[in-house]
């Protein structure tokens, strides 16, 4: 994506490209484009969270009337109201002078905002019935002091955690992101979200914005195409579904040896087909393995320097890789090890396979392979052809082999 967004950058010279990234990443990712740009220089490219994107789309539009209150002002403020409604504060009343406790009400009526519940869905949830007397007492609490908060910040403040909402409602007005294209990598994660239908919420803020194009991309195909092909999904059908294979081992050899050129090193071919078969070109394991060469070699890579890297790297994750195990039962971890020692397996509940790793009962497998999908350490692909499976972390997969 960053190649891509160098190339375009470089050749509209007077368009400007915004790369937008969470807040702590903004100078790491600066420092990325600046290393992968020929000129070791980026004139046309910004580099911007969410946040302060939001802010240059407001200066552009003219929107000054919004004053944002910090985490310090939160506390400031909810000090106050409290004192203010310590008479309806029944249980949580007598702690609010503790050290630390303020906060830990400011962090919570954030969260509340975040995940988009209202002081009225929380009302609702204390009246479900559903709660002990001591939680639904400390709610009730919480409530007074949310619709205090909500009532003083109205029309003159807005919290932070609320200027995402206030881009969406004026997206379409901005030239800056007119005619803009998002890309979310990694997407299945809001998934992760347990307690808020995060595709629904951003389907709503997505859905009006007609002049801004998304571009959706994650690695675990098996949720991505839950969540775009299945009809009870939020995102169902809103989008044109491209499956990216793996990049040709010709076309990604020359580009790791135009790369080690650039530096100076010269590789060996057999060391450059060893690392494309042993990594199977999978872009994250071929990247650690070649920069951990270009780090620690020479001026010319053989194939006995790849092997020796290798050897390094799984003895370095031989921890990790047993680890992985204490969380397996012992029949996953002999299926685990008998896929890794296949390379693949298109049909493990094959009776040849079985019987020859002696793997137990076509359900029992088919039940392990559901489990190891789940806890991505199998990797489950689709084809014409149908489904096939190999160990997602090729490392793993690599040092499996051996055991």
């Amino acid at each position: 994506l960053f190649n891509r967004v160098l190339k375009e950058a470089k050749a509209n010279p007077r368009d400007n490209y915004l790369v937008i990234v969470p807040e702590q990443f903004t100078m790491q990712t600066q420092r990325q484009l600046v290393d992968l740009s020929e000129n070791k220089a980026i004139m046309n490219i910004d580099v911007l969270s969410f946040k302060r994107l939001a802010y240059r789309v407001f200066d552009e539009l003219g929107i000054t009337r919004l004053t944002v209150l910090e985490e310090t002002g939160k506390n400031l403020v909810l000090r106050k109201l409290a004192g203010q409604e310590a008479d309806k504060l029944g249980v949580i009343g007598r702690n609010l002078n503790r050290i630390g406790y303020i906060s830990e009400v400011k962090s919570l009526l954030s969260e509340l905002v975040q995940y988009n519940i209202s002081p009225q869905d929380l009302e609702k949830y204390i009246a479900s019935g559903r709660l002990s007397d001591t939680l639904s007492g400390k709610l009730k609490d919480v409530l007074v002091l949310y619709e205090a908060f909500e009532k003083f910040m109205q029309d003159k403040y807005i919290t932070a955690e609320e200027i995402l909402n206030v881009l969406c409602d004026v997206a379409e007005k901005s030239a800056i992101l007119r005619n803009s294209v998002i890309a979310f990598d990694e997407f299945q994660i809001i998934r992760n979200f347990k307690d808020v239908n995060m595709e629904a919420l951003l389907r709503t803020y997505i859905q009006p914005l007609k002049n801004v194009r998304f571009v959706f991309c994650g690695s675990q195909k098996h949720i991505m195409t839950d969540m775009f092909v299945n009809e009870k999904s939020p995102f169902y059908e809103s989008t044109h579904i491209v499956y990216l294979d793996k990049i040709q081992p010709d076309i990604y050899g020359a580009f790791i040896r135009k790369l080690f050129g650039m530096g100076n090193r010269r590789i060996d071919d057999d060391a450059l087909e060893f690392i494309l078969e042993w990594t199977r070109c999978h872009t994250f394991y071929v990247q650690y393995l070649c920069h951990r060469l270009f780090r620690d070699g020479g001026k010319k890579i053989t194939l006995s320097d790849v092997r020796l890297s290798c050897a390094e790297i799984l003895r370095e994750g031989m921890n990790g890789f047993l680890e992985r195990r204490n969380l397996l039962t012992d029949k996953q971890w002999q299926f685990l090890k008998a896929v890794a020692k296949e390379g693949s397996v298109a049909q493990p509940t094959a009776g040849s396979f079985l019987n020859k790793y002696k793997l137990g009962t076509a359900a029992a497998v088919k039940r392990i392979v559901t489990s190891l999908v789940e806890k991505e350490l199998l990797l489950e692909t689709l084809s014409l052809k149908g489904k096939n499976y190999c160990v997602y972390n090729v490392f793993l997969s690599r040092w499996l082999e051996s055991v």
